[in-house]
């Protein structure tokens, strides 16, 4: 994934109405999305609660997808198996919630599932340095986490590129995500700095054509990507 060939929209279904869940998956399904991002929040990692177990099991029904779980939890490696058994095909954990993150890293590629590390916008990227060549993916959250519709900050474009760095100068094998604030405005700038993988929420389930603007991020995507190769 060190050449990897595309960018992808991953709408988060944080922003979706939960009494219609299917319905707004199968929306986005159907206008394009080859991957859909879910958020665990515990209420004690992040000041939030929103799904854990049952919805990804249910999720993992409705769609054909794969579910890119993002655990924003306190003590993750409690919960690697039953997120892996109830459908993750990744499943990405905090670097400051687990003591044992290399461990925790090698638990969720023992259940068969793609290894995330994710990073808040306090944490430098210097802090993945033993870790950066046991993942699939690392994940900038350009918000504080916790709660969607945020504003994005602009130091996560610094943290994207550092990566790509990183990865293009070790010749590492990890996908690059961005998580919060990801709108029209922001797209191409994250996409130039490295990021192939972007989690829109508000941008596309709030939008009165959910379908649409997925399409339409996704168009500023591939132009950014392509002026970036």
């Amino acid at each position: 994934m060190a050449a990897h060939s595309s960018v992808e929209i991953a709408p988060s279904i944080l922003a979706a109405d939960f009494s219609a869940l299917g319905e707004a998956v199968r929306a986005v399904e159907h206008a394009g999305a080859k991957l859909i991002h879910v958020d665990v929040m515990d209420g004690h990692f992040v000041p939030n609660i929103s799904i854990g177990v049952p919805v990804v099991a249910s999720l993992h029904k409705a769609t054909q997808l794969p579910l890119d779980v993002h655990l924003m939890i306190e003590r993750p490696e409690q919960y690697i198996g039953a997120f892996a058994k109830a459908g993750a095909a990744w499943i990405t954990v905090h670097q400051e919630a687990t003591a044992h993150l290399n461990r925790t890293i090698g638990q969720i590629r023992e259940q068969g599932c793609r290894a995330g590390v994710a990073i808040n916008p306090a944490t430098p990227v210097s802090t993945l340095a033993e870790i950066l060549p046991d993942v699939d993916l690392v994940l900038v959250m350009s918000v504080n986490p916790g709660f969607g519709g945020q504003h994005f900050l602009p130091s996560a474009t610094r943290k994207i590129a550092e990566l790509r760095e990183l990865r293009s100068r070790y010749t590492y094998n990890f996908v690059i995500e961005v998580d919060g604030g990801v709108a029209r405005e922001t797209v191409p700038q994250v996409v130039r700095a490295g990021a192939e993988f972007l989690v829109a929420g508000t941008s596309v389930f709030h939008q009165q054509d959910p379908g649409k603007a997925l399409q339409e991020l996704q168009r500023l995507a591939s132009e950014a990507f392509l002026q970036r190769a």
